[in-house]
């Protein structure tokens, strides 16, 4: 039997052991590693911050998975060898006949002076949890939420962050007292194609949220409340709201697989330049968004690859950047974007909605991976 060793269990990796387990589990087995015990929707994020839910309710227990032929690891992968597909952790080591890394982005808190000090996030389950606490204290004045660098995860989700809390600020009676800022080196929001931005552009103007395009936020001073940006212009702020700078991991740097600061791979079936190494996912130095749909469909086109490729056959389809996200247009209306970015010349994209239908959506969309990539529903 080949062993297959996928690192990382977030989007990519679990849609990959589950796609092997259900097509060929009596043909490969699979060392699924990550170093956390749980995994948990990014959108659910925005559901800790709001305090829609507990964190332990969005957890699902990577303990749970009972696919067969899938072996779940929890442990912290601290090396890479993609020519010899040998891989070694804090717990011991691992030779792959085909090795995945879907290991993801990590977040560089520090990357941008004062951040780390006077800043709030809610990319992170932890950095969700302390902003919801501190938003309390919050009673009017300036919020500021800067995209502090291109990519970054999931392209809408500043956007959703601004709508909710205009709901929330709304629903505290401190909206009249509060302005909020958007600042973002992008020249438009969530820029794949010009409709998908003005769509983005209108609702920031429904709720008088001001966009600040193009420009891009280098330092926070902590001692005067200002966000300094990179032209030397500086912007107050009560409350400053990052999208932190998004990096591959130190070990997949250090292995030799992100040269240009992401990790080059086949666009048609996602290998990268080392034979029977394949990488999904944010860790991909393909130019498309981020984000954990990309991430899955990626994973079909390498489980389909890996099986016709088991069998002596070729890939009969190749990966086309496709998916749909989700968008928390605020008041309860979820709407969703439909895009394509590399199936034609240029990217393609369109809105939908919002509707209660599509908030129905974005709930079954939840339960039907937990069910499909850990076998049963977790207890």
């Amino acid at each position: 039997m080949k062993h297959v060793v996928i690192l990382g269990a977030g989007f990519g990796g679990l849609e990959l052991a589950g796609r092997l387990s259900d097509s060929v589990a009596d043909e490969v087995r699979v060392t699924l590693i990550d170093q956390n015990d749980s995994f948990t929707f990014g959108f659910s994020k925005l559901d800790i911050l709001f305090g829609k839910a507990e964190t332990s309710a969005l957890q699902l227990q990577y303990r749970d998975l009972v696919k067969p032929g899938v072996e779940f690891r929890q442990e912290r992968v601290t090396g890479i060898d993609p020519a010899a597909r040998h891989v070694t952790t804090d717990q011991g080591s691992y030779d792959a006949d085909i090795l995945v890394v879907a290991l993801g982005a990590e977040y560089d808190l520090d990357a941008v002076p004062g951040f780390a000090e006077d800043g709030l996030e809610y990319y992170s389950i932890a950095g969700a949890e302390r902003m919801r606490d501190a938003l309390p204290a919050f009673t009017g004045g300036t919020i500021l939420i800067g995209v502090l660098a291109q990519p970054y995860k999931c392209p809408p989700a500043p956007f959703e962050g601004a709508f909710l809390l205009h709901d929330q600020l709304v629903e505290r009676g401190i909206r009249e007292q509060t302005e909020i800022r958007v600042v973002a080196p992008m020249s438009a929001p969530v820029p794949v194609t010009p409709e998908v931005s003005q769509r983005f552009l209108d609702e920031l103007a429904a709720r008088d949220i001001e966009y600040l395009a193009q420009q891009k936020v280098v330092a926070l001073d902590v001692a005067n409340k200002e966000a300094v940006l990179e032209s030397g212009e500086r912007l107050p702020y009560d409350l400053f709201v990052g999208i932190p700078i998004h990096r591959v991991p130190a070990v997949v740097k250090e292995s030799g697989l992100a040269e240009s600061g992401w990790v080059a791979v086949n666009r048609d079936n996602l290998m990268t330049p080392f034979p029977d190494v394949y990488a999904v996912g944010d860790v991909v130095g393909i130019p498309m968004a981020k984000a954990g749909v990309f991430a899955e469909n990626a994973a079909g086109v390498v489980a389909d690859d890996i099986v016709a490729r088991l069998h002596g056959e070729t890939l009969g389809r190749r990966y086309e950047g496709e998916g749909n996200c989700y968008i928390e247009f605020g008041s309860g209306r979820v709407a969703k974007v439909q895009a394509n970015f590399l199936g034609g010349p240029s990217p393609v994209a369109t809105v939908i909605g919002p509707t209660e239908e599509l908030a129905a959506e974005k709930e079954a969309f939840a339960s039907t991976r937990r069910a499909r990539w850990f076998g049963a529903a977790p207890g």
